[in-house]
């Protein structure tokens, strides 16, 4: 064939593809929006994964034709250092709140007196979570920025475009899409998922989430857009800053637009004649709050005809033409009776209030967290007042308000000790903690990091709570996790809390712990910033405990962990006592199992977990994985063998897809676990791979 011939057979072929390509997008972002949206899916897993799996490889092949707004390119993105300003297109108003009905009806007074009529009203939960703004530019999102102070934002655009929920490209097969629009929306948290998340972390050590809001918006404000991808968030949209060429009369007809682009909006919105409608939807919300997927902390209302709100115009803070009208603060009222303050594990003080005992959904809660220095003054919570207690997201107890009283002479302000409480030693800033820089030996720290070495996802040693703990290490037979590897029956039984049959279990099960296996013993150690799934990732890409302490921070980097926390992990294994504990654990007896030496189905298998399991909690299903000779890991990358997807995965699923990972419901996991020929299964799960938006 000649040159010219040639290359007009590529160029039909390129042509060709070009327009597969284009199909393909278009039917997944369909697709996408049936599911994500919509709720109502229309085709199976598997038919989606093969249009994904034909859009993946004709854009490997054809890199150019590949788009930064492609179904494909999703959870792109590299952590960020910080986040820039941005100012907004228009100004995000905030809503005059009030809590009282006779507010509600001077609010409808003066709308019939400024317009002449009795308005209609569009009637919306008021949701608890992070306002947003998001830019389309001939259809495509180009920016997402957090509300900041109303006028400028954190650029937020690469978390954003992690969130399934969103799309990179509005849909416009009903109603064009406008050369420029604004949106505002509301990133939020469903409540179970805001639960197993902080699960998860309490799993992992880390301080759990306050509430859902919190969850929300420390996901969207992550400086890994990988970390915000699998966290479970959506976004609900509820009004239009700016729209170039596009006027909208009412707000149903706005909402009406919001859908038709593929932009995700609440089914609770409803429209109000008067204001008695306005009052029995307030009612219903408030009935049904407990059983919404979502916090709402009210409603919102306002005037339906936008013409109405032109004339009505707004405040430099507030639009006239509409208010958030409250609920009554949930939770039962108790008195702070002590602020007490706990060192952590890692030297942190934390403030914790000390409460007279209330019920609270029928359970009895008696502390709450005060979370840090700057927290407590900015609540400025003190002794003897009287304060409302909720439990956020039915399980962390938290105050939430004082509740003054009329006369009431309050105590003096609480400050921060300046020295440890248990130890003395004099505290230093990291922020908005307070630490103490004793490190182990601080009675309290010291304490932590046994019951830490000894907990269920490290070493699991029965019979090392709290108590036996702290009366080891007065009685001065514990002064590192080391010496637990020493004691003997003889050495507990003088002890109060110790006789023959309990020194024995203890002895016993500190014997069992001697054969570690790599990840739980990496875990143990209490390595700053390193929770049960990073060891797990340590483990894997390393193998042996003998390359994770000579590994140097470059090294971490390029094993694809993040900079903090490879800082963290060469930082602890460059401290001499650190080292010192470690030699002298194998010394006693200690041996610590190279990652995938052991055999079984699993041997040498990397395995991910998405999504809530039937039969095994997560910290027992990657235990199974490690005892079976396999690793598990948090992240889903090329080399990983398995993804088991459980019920309302996150976004590891879609990851999985991406790649061409091949996944596994939890009974075929099961399965293979006991042998049972798991390589036979699907690639594509009986559960749904794309319900992590829901």
């Amino acid at each position: 064939m000649s040159s010219r011939g040639q290359s007009r057979a590529e160029a039909r072929s390129r042509s060709e593809v070009r327009r597969r390509i284009e199909e393909l997008r278009r039917e997944i972002r369909r697709h996408d929006h049936l599911y994500y949206v919509l709720d109502r899916p229309s085709i199976s897993d598997a038919a989606y994964d093969a249009l994904y799996a034909e859009l993946g490889r004709l854009e490997r092949a054809f890199p150019d034709l590949a788009t930064p707004d492609s179904p494909t390119r999703r959870v792109a993105g590299t952590p960020s250092a910080a986040f820039p300003a941005v100012r907004h297109l228009a100004p995000m108003l905030s809503l005059d709140s009030v809590t009282d009905p006779e507010a509600v009806r001077q609010f409808d007074r003066r709308m019939r007196a400024a317009l002449g009529r009795a308005p209609a009203y569009s009637l919306e939960p008021k949701f608890d979570g992070l306002s947003i703004e998001l830019v389309y530019e001939k259809g495509s999102l180009v920016r997402a920025s957090t509300r900041g102070d109303g006028e400028t934002g954190e650029g937020v655009t690469a978390n954003v475009r992690a969130i399934p929920s969103v799309p990179l490209r509005l849909r416009q097969e009903e109603r064009p899409a406008p050369r420029r629009l604004a949106v505002r929306g509301e990133v939020l948290m469903p409540k179970r998922a805001f639960a197993r998340l902080n699960a998860e972390l309490r799993r992992e050590d880390k301080p759990p989430f306050a509430n859902p809001r919190n969850a929300a918006a420390g996901s969207v404000r992550q400086l890994d857009p990988r970390v915000t991808a699998g966290r479970p968030l959506v976004i609900f949209f509820y009004d239009v800053l700016v729209s170039s060429g596009t006027r909208f009369r009412t707000q149903p007809e706005a909402f009406a637009a919001l859908r038709e682009w593929g932009l995700r909006v609440s089914a609770e919105n409803a429209r109000a004649a008067s204001l008695e409608e306005v009052f029995g939807y307030r009612r219903r919300m408030e009935r049904r709050r407990a059983k919404l997927a979502f916090e709402i902390d009210g409603i919102v209302v306002k005037i339906e005809d936008f013409a109405a709100r032109r004339r009505l115009r707004t405040t430099a803070r507030h639009p006239r033409w509409a208010l958030a009208w409250k609920f009554s603060p949930p939770g039962e009222v108790s008195r702070v009776e002590k602020i007490a303050v706990q060192v952590g594990r890692t030297g942190v003080l934390t403030p914790v209030a000390m409460l007279s005992p209330v019920s609270i959904g029928g359970v009895t809660v008696r502390r709450a967290t005060l979370h840090n220095r700057e927290e407590l003054a900015r609540r400025d919570l003190r002794v003897g007042d009287r304060v409302r207690v909720v439990r956020a997201g039915d399980v962390i107890p938290e105050i939430v308000e004082r509740v003054p009283r009329p006369g009431e002479k309050r105590r003096r302000r609480f400050a921060m000790p300046r020295r440890c409480p248990e130890c003395g030693t004099k505290t230093v800033r990291d922020g908005p903690f307070e630490l103490c820089p004793n490190g182990l030996a601080c009675p309290a720290q010291l304490v932590r990091a046994i019951e830490h070495f000894a907990s269920r996802p490290a070493l699991d040693i029965s019979g090392l709570g709290p108590r036996t703990v702290a009366e080891l290490v007065a009685a001065g037979l514990v002064r590192n996790v080391a010496d637990l590897f020493r004691l003997e029956e003889s050495d507990l039984r003088p002890l109060a809390r110790f006789a023959d049959v309990s020194a024995a279990n203890l002895v016993r099960g500190i014997d069992r712990a001697r054969r570690a296996p790599l990840a739980r013993f990496l875990y143990a150690l209490g390595i700053p910033g390193v929770g049960a799934k990073v060891a797990r990732d340590l483990a894997a890409r390393f193998g042996s405990l003998d390359r994770v302490r000579s590994a140097s921070r470059d090294q971490l980097v390029r094993r694809g962990f993040g900079r903090v926390i490879s800082s963290s992990v060469a930082a602890f294994f460059r401290r001499r006592e650190n080292v010192r504990v470690i030699d002298l654990c194998r010394a006693r007896g200690v041996s610590i199992a190279a990652a995938g030496t052991a055999r079984g189905p699993l041997a040498g298998k990397t395995v991910v977990f998405t999504g809530a399991l039937a039969s095994l909690t997560r910290a027992e299903a990657e235990d199974l994985v490690s005892r079976l000779g396999g690793s598990a890991s948090d992240h889903v990358s090329r080399t990983t063998d398995f993804v088991v997807v459980g019920e309302d995965p996150g976004s590891k699923a879609e990851e999985a897809r991406r790649l061409s990972v091949k996944r596994l419901t939890e009974r075929q996991f099961v399965r293979l676990a006991r042998g049972g020929g798991g390589n036979r299964a699907r690639s594509g799960p009986a559960t749904p791979a794309r319900r992590s938006a829901r």
